[in-house]
């Protein structure tokens, strides 16, 4: 264990398969792999071996890492009938439970079915208006008043993750959390939980496979973790009880669910109150995580968006420019941009959307082989095998990409009267939603909120970034700045 290359070595040692490169794992490269960033490596090592490699993760155990368009297409398809999530669902099993991010075969088929129609498109439009405009106008207020202090210095990314946080708590529960104004542990405990679900899939040794009473007494990084999972819990219990109470009062007097066939609700909008008055068929447990899988996937991953579009803008003045004039034009003295306004705003989506290409989030997914399968390029890829997609990869590979492959180019999709990029129509080039039968239900919500946000904070707010040459990146399930992202703020002059 003391040779610089002894993952490589083991594996080859126990049996590596023959027809796939190896990852040359060196000694630099395991504070990465355990704990750290893992894409960051994967991307080193997609350099040195191509598109399709093997990395091993101890003595008998490795990775199929995947970062070729044809063969990301064939396993994001062939959920279900030559793959499954495998490692990422075990891993976030003590904190999803059996809610819709991980859930597996028939029950996640069910789930997903009964989450769709809560998601459709007058839903979005109406959070628009009424969740996403009003949280991004508190933010910057907030940020306007920074920019009259003595110390006009502020982190934005904590700022993300607050506004964020207040969208999917009044969007998900009709739930205020206020973050903007005070501490929420919430944050936190996500951030935490999260981190952990990482960390465990890749771990050479899931000590965590032990039980919980036991690792919370021997393993202060378990105790944390999960610690974290009962705080999102628990406010996820008392949030579903409180809702609960209001649809009781309703039904008593009857109509609480008359509107569920429209499946909106003028007073209250909420999944939530959807769930509940759709009369949803479910357990108290599995209610709660299907809503723990939206609190949590739809609050880290925009933030973490918004985190690093920021970052690509104050890195390019010329783009930010360009967003700015077209921000101005579309909404005009609104206050916000309405559902109509972001549909006339091309430019900004694809400032997202290039984002996303640059920083995905998640930046990796997991799955598992069920059967014996062969990839697009020819690989083979025996049943149990575990697989690593690397969105970061395929993102941000030269050979998909071209020589430009690490620039921020929002206008390298296409002329802007061209439909946005998506999986399909890039023919998985492109996926940061996921792909086929497991692609993220909320990929309009997460895209609109962002786009309101970014747009009130640019038309407003000056930032220049500070040491920005310096911000680096790492991972808790989705990409982080390591230290912040901090910013001189100032009102724009325009």
């Amino acid at each position: 264990m003391v040779s610089p290359d002894w993952l490589t070595s083991l594996q080859r040692n126990w049996g590596g398969k023959a027809d796939l490169p190896v990852a040359d794992a060196k000694v630099d490269d395991i504070n990465e792999l355990l704990g750290g960033g893992l894409f960051q490596p994967l991307y080193k090592w997609m350099l040195e071996s191509g598109p399709v490699y093997l990395l091993p993760t101890g003595p008998v155990t490795s990775y199929v890492v995947v970062s070729e368009p044809s063969c990301v297409k064939h396993v994001l398809r062939s959920y279900g009938t030559k793959y499954i999530k495998g490692t990422i669902s075990e891993a976030g099993k003590f904190l999803f439970g059996v809610g819709v991010a991980l859930a597996e075969g028939e029950p996640w088929k069910v789930r997903r079915k009964a989450i769709g129609p809560a998601l459709h498109r007058k839903y979005v439009e109406v959070m628009v208006n009424r969740v996403f405009g009003p949280s991004a106008i508190k933010m910057v207020a907030q940020l306007e008043d920074i920019t009259q202090s003595n110390k006009p210095v502020v982190d934005l990314e904590t700022k993300y993750s607050q506004v964020t946080l207040d969208v999917i708590g009044k969007a998900v529960f009709n739930y205020d959390f206020d973050a903007l104004n005070k501490d929420s542990p919430v944050i936190q405990a996500v951030y935490t939980s999260l981190k952990e679900v990482e960390t465990r899939a890749t771990d050479l040794f899931p000590f965590w496979k032990l039980p919980e009473e036991l690792n919370y007494v021997i393993s202060p990084r378990q105790r944390n973790a999960q610690d974290s999972v009962k705080t999102i819990r628990n406010v996820t219990d008392e949030l579903i009880e409180k809702c609960k109470a209001i649809v009781a009062e309703e039904e008593a007097v009857g109509g609480a669910e008359a509107w569920a066939e429209q499946y909106l609700n003028d007073a209250d909008p909420s999944v939530l109150r959807y769930f509940l008055a759709a009369r949803e068929e479910v357990s108290g447990e599995q209610l709660r995580d299907d809503l723990l899988s939206l609190l949590v996937a739809g609050h880290e991953t925009t933030a973490s968006v918004l985190t690093w579009a920021t970052y690509c803008l104050a890195k390019n003045p010329e783009s930010l420019a360009t967003l700015r004039e077209e921000v101005d034009r579309v909404v005009g003295d609104k206050p916000a941009p309405t559902y109509d306004d972001l549909r006339s705003m091309p430019y900004l989506n694809r400032v997202l959307c290039e984002t996303m290409r640059l920083y995905p989030q998640p930046p990796v997914y997991t799955r598992r082989a069920i059967v014996d399968d062969q990839l697009p390029t020819g690989e083979s890829i025996p049943a149990g095998q575990d697989i690593l997609i690397s969105i970061y990869n395929l993102h941000r590979s030269p050979d998909v990409w071209g020589p430009t492959s690490n620039d921020f180019n929002p206008l390298r999709f296409g002329p802007l009267d061209e439909p946005p990029p998506n999986e399909t129509n890039t023919d998985y080039r492109y996926v940061p939603f996921s792909g086929g039968p497991r692609k993220c239900p909320g990929d309009s919500f997460a895209m609109m909120e962002a786009m309101v946000v970014l747009a009130v904070l640019v038309r407003s707010i000056d930032f220049e970034l500070i040491d920005i040459d310096k911000i680096r990146m790492t991972s808790g399930a989705t990409i982080h700045t390591a230290d912040g992202l901090n910013a001189r703020v100032s009102m724009r002059q325009q």
